[in-house]
Formats: structure tokens, C-alpha cells, sequence
């Protein structure tokens, strides 16, 4: 039989330094025993703490309110008839990866500590339940999960910032060049198309001699601001270099692709700057397209699409050049 201590006060600031939630009532509980005065008695206690909180009295029953409703921490019994307290943290664990779960077992059971650890379980408390105890350990959990949350954040943004451009916001050229490995394995093994726009600025060092560097920046900015709202998710566009853009067009036959570039081509040429006072200034770039094919390495594909873009500079700048495999460079 197990059996709780009632006299812990939920409201009573404890002497240990876990960090917990301003807000506990954004957190949800779930008490899972079938001894119906033990859910009762830690649901009523939780309540009072500040948290959401809910009961269930089978193992059977937990999983199918997990299934329904996000439950922050499981707090549950081990022994139970039907799915076990070790079973339920095992299925818990396994389906709802966000969920912790604190076992509550007593003094005298067949199950250990690292039992329950393995399964999965956050925390370990013995019966007869301390309330002040359980609480402290549900604080501690949450502390984890915060933390642990944070840290996955983090990693994301360094993650992010490793492969971003600090200006305008695109991907960088390390990341391109990890990219489209892996579109040029993926086009190989699906055989999909796949094709590559590179494009340059025209003039763009007379543009910073007149007006200075900072207006500059706004220019690449924007550019890159077009370039990203005229493709689709499964594109991606970078900064290449000073003021040299790629577009990685996945899935794309090279006269899609030429269709691409040129609403990009049409779309920078319309748009206006405003470098000083009463003074307007546009911008044009030039673009040189190629698509992938399969009998050429990843070097050859980028040198094609560079040959490309420079052709387009030969013929006057402002324009979008082709060079596909087998086709002569001087055709456009």
C-alpha cells in the first residue's frame, strides 16, 4: 500500500536554487496511479502550486491523454495492473519526445533506480510521497527542460549565423558550396534536373565611389531581399562574393531556369534607390545560367555558370546568358 505525507505547504519557498518557470501555470501535469487517493491528493496539490494538472488511473489511460493533450511532465506510479509505470515512461519516452516523466515507486519494490533512467524517466521519487520532495524534483525536471531548451536554441541561431550572410541575410558561400553537393547527389540519384544562376552587379564599384559604401550595403541588401522573394521554398539564393549572387534551383531544366532569371533581371532593374538628396539611382545585374549534367563534376557546373554570367557582361551588362553542355559559348 502506499501512502503521501499531507503536511508540505506548496506555497513555502524551499532552500534549494533551481531556477523554475515565472509562470507554472503554462505548465501541464499529469498524475498517473491507480490508487485513486494518491491521484486525487497530488492533483489537488499541483493545483495549488500554480500548475496545470491532470489525472488518469491506468497506464492505458495515460497514453491515450498524451495522445490528445501536450503534458509537460508524467508524474507516475510504477506498480500499476495492465501498462506499468516503467512501460508507460518507456512508450512515453519513445512517442512524445517533449514529455518528461518522474517515477514514484516504494522503499520496497522490485524496480531500481536505473531501471527507470533507462527507460527514459527525468526523476525517481520513493513512496510514501513527500510533497515538498516531489516538488522540489518536478522543479528541478522543468529547470532541465528549459535549460536544455535554450541550449537547442541556441545551437540553432549558431548554427544559422555559420551558414548566413551578416548583411543581407542569405546564405553564405561555405554553405553554398555544402549545398549543392548534396542538390547535385540528389539530382544524380533521381534524376531530376537541376540548374545554377550566378549573377553580378553592374558597376557596382562606381556606384560605391559616388555615393560611398553604406549605400552600397542598402543596394546589396535589397537585392538580395528580390532574389529571395521570387523563389520558391525549395530554392535557396547566396551571397557569393563582394556583390556576386547564386540561386541554386533544384528540380529546374535550364530554360526554367532562364525564366528565372530573367523575372529577377526584370524585377532589380525597376527597382529605385535613393542614395541622397533629389537624387535616384537604379541598379542592373547581369546573369549567366547553365544547368547540371550528370557527366560533369560540381566544378564545372559553378566554372559554366561564372563563363555564363560573363558573357552576359561582354554583351553590354543588364541581361541573362546560357551556356548548357554541347552548346557553343558564344550563342546566347
Amino acid at each position: 500500500m502506499s501512502s503521501l505525507a499531507l503536511d508540505s505547504n506548496p506555497d513555502r519557498r524551499d532552500n534549494d536554487q533551481t531556477v523554475v518557470s515565472a509562470d507554472p501555470s503554462k505548465t501541464h501535469i499529469l498524475i498517473v496511479d491507480d490508487d485513486e487517493i494518491i491521484t486525487e491528493s497530488i492533483n489537488e496539490f499541483m493545483i495549488r502550486a500554480g500548475y496545470q494538472s491532470s489525472m488518469v488511473h491506468s497506464g492505458e489511460a495515460a497514453l491515450d491523454f498524451l495522445s490528445a493533450s501536450p503534458v509537460d511532465v508524467v508524474i507516475t506510479d510504477i506498480m500499476m495492473p495492465g501498462l506499468d509505470g516503467l512501460e508507460l515512461t518507456d512508450q512515453t519516452r519513445s512517442l512524445h519526445h517533449n514529455t518528461d516523466v518522474i517515477v514514484m515507486t516504494g522503499y520496497g519494490g522490485d524496480y531500481s533506480y536505473e531501471e527507470a533512467i533507462q527507460k527514459g524517466a527525468s526523476d525517481f521519487v520513493f513512496k510514501p510521497i513527500r510533497f515538498e520532495e516531489l516538488l522540489l524534483r518536478l522543479k528541478r525536471v522543468l529547470n532541465e527542460r528549459r535549460l536544455k531548451h535554450e541550449r537547442a536554441e541556441m545551437l540553432s541561431r549558431l548554427k544559422q549565423l555559420a551558414i548566413t550572410d551578416d548583411l543581407t541575410k542569405l546564405y553564405n558561400s561555405r554553405h553554398f558550396y555544402s549545398q549543392l553537393e548534396l542538390e547535385v547527389d540528389r539530382s544524380n540519384r533521381y534524376n531530376n534536373p537541376l540548374s545554377l544562376l550566378l549573377m553580378d552587379i553592374d558597376h557596382f564599384k562606381d556606384y560605391n565611389d559616388a555615393y560611398g559604401h553604406l549605400e552600397g550595403n542598402k543596394v546589396l541588401v535589397r537585392i538580395g531581399q528580390i532574389i529571395r522573394s521570387l523563389l520558391r521554398k525549395m530554392d535557396s539564393a547566396y551571397r557569393y562574393g563582394g556583390e556576386e549572387f547564386t540561386v541554386i534551383l533544384p528540380e529546374t531544366n535550364g530554360q526554367e531556369a532562364k525564366t528565372v532569371a530573367e523575372r529577377i533581371n526584370a524585377a532589380i532593374e525597376l527597382e529605385a534607390y535613393y542614395p541622397g538628396p533629389g537624387i535616384e539611382a537604379s541598379i542592373t545585374i547581369s546573369i549567366g545560367v547553365t544547368e547540371y549534367d550528370p557527366r560533369e563534376d560540381i566544378k564545372s557546373f559553378i566554372s559554366r555558370s561564372d563563363k555564363a554570367m560573363y558573357k552576359s557582361k561582354l554583351a553590354g551588362r543588364n541581361r541573362v546568358s546560357t551556356i548548357f553542355v554541347g552548346e557553343p559559348t558564344d550563342q546566347n
